[in-house]
């Protein structure tokens, strides 16, 4: 794997912030908009990836980068689960959500081979060096 020298480098940034966008786009619909909770909570969680995967990354140290990443794992989670909420109320279409599940599960699956990687890797981070 290269040396990556800014969060903005990490894949699995790039499609965490892909999500955030298009989890804000649809939930700027008129029904959607108007749950508060749920528009709150999923554009939360969403912020959520791409946010603890830069203060991970930011940190200089694996075993938080991999907490971190562990935190954004769970919010990826946590956007696919409240895209069903959003489907069975008619907030959004079966393509918006297949769409948005799928950038979700894409995301997941990228933190989690990261996780792989630094879990295995004999670095511990910049500022152990």
């Amino acid at each position: 794997m290269a040396t990556i020298e800014r969060f903005e480098d990490l894949e699995a940034w790039k499609i965490a912030r892909e999500l955030t966008k298009e989890v804000y786009r649809v939930s700027k619909n008129d029904s959607f908009f108007r749950d508060y909770g749920l528009r709150d909570q999923i554009c939360r969680a969403s912020v959520s990836v791409m946010s603890n995967i830069a203060e991970g990354f930011e940190r200089d140290g694996n075993k938080e980068f991999v907490n971190f990443l562990s935190i954004a794992k769970g919010s990826s989670g946590e956007v696919r689960s409240q895209l069903y909420v959003a489907l069975d109320q008619d907030y959004i279409s079966e393509n918006e959500f297949n769409l948005i599940y799928n950038k979700a599960a894409q995301n997941s699956r990228l933190i989690s081979g990261l996780i792989k990687y630094l879990n295995q890797s004999n670095v511990k981070g910049i500022k152990f060096k």
